[in-house]
């Protein structure tokens, strides 16, 4: 990923905040038949290794744990985005020297991948990414509410996967490039959108 100087995140709270916010990750990989790519929910261990490790699940029918992986993994991590119109700069009003961008926030993590098909390591992964998802729930459902036998034969299903966390490319595209003026005027348009979308950006421009 290309960060330009004035857009690399390097707080490695709001980095970590990135990943646990981030409802579904890519999960990429080179292969001698080319790239794979796979998006799936996943958590993240904070407390593993210097920079953490990320677990998660996919289907055995999906090819992709089968074929070696050339090099190291990459898991992409989105945050919240939108769209900028030139109209919300008053630099557009002065020179009219302004063009359309795109404000974001990603996380790029790499990694040595293991793949396992073991049934307590894939029972312990999927209750872990069942409980994150449910805990917010006013009736949290468990794994342990299906049948133990039904759960077994779901989890002869899925592929699980560790991948220790080995660097991390953090951007915050956030028109820090932008005069003081303009990026209030980004800020006051994104706060004004119909869009909950565009809402959560404008508080992330100071």
């Amino acid at each position: 990923m290309y960060i330009s100087p004035e857009f690399r995140e390097t707080d490695g709270a709001a980095i970590r905040e990135t990943i646990r916010a981030a409802r579904l990750a890519n999960l990429v990989t080179v292969t001698a038949s080319g790239l794979i790519a796979t998006p799936l929910p996943l958590f993240y261990d904070e407390a593993e290794g210097a920079l953490g490790a990320l677990y998660g699940h996919i289907a055995k029918a999906n090819t992709q744990w089968q074929a070696p992986v050339m090099g190291e993994a990459l898991v992409i991590f989105m945050g919240p985005d939108a769209y900028i119109t030139p109209s919300w700069y008053p630099t557009k009003q002065e020179t009219g020297k302004v063009v359309p961008t795109w404000n974001y926030v990603a996380v790029h993590a790499y990694g040595t991948i293991e793949f396992f098909t073991e049934e307590e390591r894939l029972l312990d992964v999927v209750t872990r990414l069942t409980t994150l998802h449910e805990s917010s729930r006013p009736e949290p459902w468990a794994v342990t509410d299906a049948p133990p036998d039904y759960i077994k034969s779901q989890l002869r299903s899925v592929v699980g996967l560790r991948m220790p966390i080995s660097r991390l490319d953090a951007k915050r595209k956030m028109s820090q490039n932008r005069s003081k003026q303009d990026r209030d005027g980004v800020a006051k348009g994104l706060a004004e959108s119909q869009d909950i979308r565009d809402n959560a950006v404008s508080r992330l421009i100071v």
